[in-house]
Order: structure tokens, then C-alpha cells, then sequence
């Protein structure tokens, strides 16, 4: 008799299951790590639920500076990146933490400033840009770094160093202050200190109509800002979702999404926030053509 129960309750729960179609499987998780400027523009808010439905997957997004992100990631604590400072990169690959980068998209890293412009620096080459900020001459003139080990802040202290300068000594010059914080908060500073900062333009475009600065220098190869994307190594931390993470870089590359990533912010601001650059990305300083282009595995 309880044999025949037993299997009466089976067959109630399996005709309920037919009934009522399959059971849905709960979502996987993705944990990226990725740039408050690429955050904060929102393109990986508008990319997050084609994603998401695509793979059945909660993709989690920490948004912070690329050094802590890259901090993130070497502890295990992190499966992918999204991060823009090939130097650090290339380090955490050859270090062993990071497999399978991939270029998916570039911008350009602007000055900005109050529009009068004491320091004179409108249309100048970042460097002659720095020259000028850095004699001080105008009591005016002040500058925001974001300060905070950034993706950001290694491209300004690289400016300084191209232009000639030791950024230990320029840091510690009167006119000179650290945000410590994103680039959103950093803008939001500068503007209300009437000071200079570098900026991504992608961010800029999308807080530019809270602000008072302008773009003042726009144009030098030092300027180039392209983003990676990396998955965590599986040999160094084995519990991170290397599938996943892989089919995160292939949504990333495919032809669809790249279309997407060149339209951003179109519509709003009348230009991309960034460009898509997927197979093309040899001349932006990524790997090979074949190496970009092809899909993670």
C-alpha cells in the first residue's frame, strides 16, 4: 500500500510538472568588475538586460577605479573585467590572473576646463596643455586629478611624465587636488572649482549638461583611450564562471552588440560615447587582428 502511495504522489508531482510546463532554472551569476567612467555613462546598464536574457544569467556589476578593480580580479573575487589601462593589464595577463582579452570599444580622454581658460590651454597638445597648467602663473588655474589609481588618473600621470614632469612633485603643487573618487564625482568637482581635469568623453557627453566646463583639448595620440575586456584565470582562482565570462566577452565582440555600442548616446548627444572596435583593434595598441577578433574559449 505505501508502495502504491509512493508512486501515486510521483505521478500527481510529474503530471503538475507536464501541466504547468518546465521548471525554470535559476540564473547563473556573472561578477564583473569594470571603470566608474564606463559606468557611468550607462552603456552597460542599457547592454546588462540583452545579456541577461540571452544566457539566463545575473550579471553583477562593481563599478570602481581599474586599479581596485584589477585588485578585485587577482583575489579571485571578481570572473571578469572590463577596464581601460592596457599597461595593468597586460601585467595582470602575463602575471597569470587573466585569459582571453579582447578591444571592444574606444574613446578619447579629454581636458576640460572652465570656459576663460587662465591657463591659455585651448587647442594645445596635452603635453604643451600640462606645460601651461604646471608654470601657474594665473592664480585662476586649478586642477582635479581623480586620484584615486584609476584607469583615469594613470592616463593623466602619464600625460605629466610625457610632458616632463615627475607627477610626485607635480601632486604636491598648491593649484593641484585629489578627488579620490570617480570620474562623475571628480567632474562634479572640478566644476565647482572652476578647475581642469582629464575626463573620457564618454563620461563627459553624459554629464555635460550639469556642467559648467568645456572640452579644451581634444585631440593627441595620447588621448586614445580603448577598453578590454579580460576573464579571470580559472587555473588561479578555479570557483570563477569562466563560461560565462567567456560568453560575456563574445556577446561583447558579436556584431550586434558592437552595432549597439557604436549608436550609444546618439540619439542624446548628437555622437557615440564610444566606438566599437571588435576585429579592427591592431591599431589601437590590442593584440593581432585573428587574436581579437576570434571568440573566447
Amino acid at each position: 500500500m505505501e508502495k502504491k502511495l509512493t508512486i501515486l504522489v510521483a505521478m500527481v508531482m510529474l503530471s503538475g510538472i507536464i501541466i504547468t510546463g518546465c521548471v525554470e532554472m535559476p540564473p547563473e551569476v556573472l561578477v564583473l568588475a569594470t571603470t566608474t567612467s564606463l559606468y557611468d555613462t550607462g552603456l552597460l546598464g542599457y547592454l546588462e538586460p540583452r545579456f541577461e536574457e540571452k544566457y539566463n544569467v545575473d550579471l553583477r556589476i562593481i563599478s570602481t577605479g581599474t586599479g581596485i578593480a584589477l585588485r578585485f580580479a587577482e583575489r579571485g573575487d571578481v570572473d571578469i573585467l572590463l577596464v581601460h589601462d592596457r599597461v595593468r593589464e597586460d601585467k595582470f595577463v602575463e602575471d597569470g590572473y587573466g585569459v582571453n582579452r579582447r578591444c571592444i570599444a574606444y574613446n578619447n580622454f579629454l581636458i576640460v576646463g572652465p570656459a576663460y581658460d587662465p591657463a591659455g590651454i585651448k587647442d594645445m597638445s596635452p603635453e604643451d596643455a600640462f606645460r601651461k597648467i604646471m608654470d601657474g602663473k594665473n592664480p585662476e588655474i586649478q586642477f582635479v586629478s581623480r586620484g584615486d589609481g584609476s584607469g583615469t588618473h594613470a592616463r593623466e600621470k602619464l600625460i605629466w611624465e610625457s610632458a616632463g614632469y615627475d607627477h610626485d612633485i607635480v601632486r604636491n603643487s598648491p593649484w593641484y587636488k585629489e578627488a579620490g573618487a570617480g570620474m562623475g564625482a571628480t567632474l562634479v568637482m572640478a566644476n565647482e572649482k572652476s578647475a581642469y581635469t582629464v575626463v573620457d568623453i564618454g563620461t563627459f557627453l553624459a554629464f555635460a549638461g550639469e556642467l559648467d566646463l568645456v572640452p579644451l583639448v581634444e585631440k593627441g595620440d595620447i588621448l586614445l583611450n580603448p577598453y578590454g575586456v579580460i576573464a579571470v584565470n580559472p587555473e588561479m582562482h578555479p570557483h570563477v564562471n569562466i563560461e560565462m565570462a567567456n560568453n560575456f566577452i563574445n556577446f561583447l565582440m558579436s556584431d550586434e552588440t558592437q552595432k549597439v555600442i557604436g549608436e550609444f548616446g546618439v540619439d542624446e548627444h548628437g555622437t557615440p560615447l564610444f566606438y566599437p572596435v571588435a576585429g579592427k583593434c591592431i591599431r589601437i595598441g590590442c593584440p593581432t587582428w585573428e587574436e581579437c577578433a576570434k571568440l573566447a574559449t
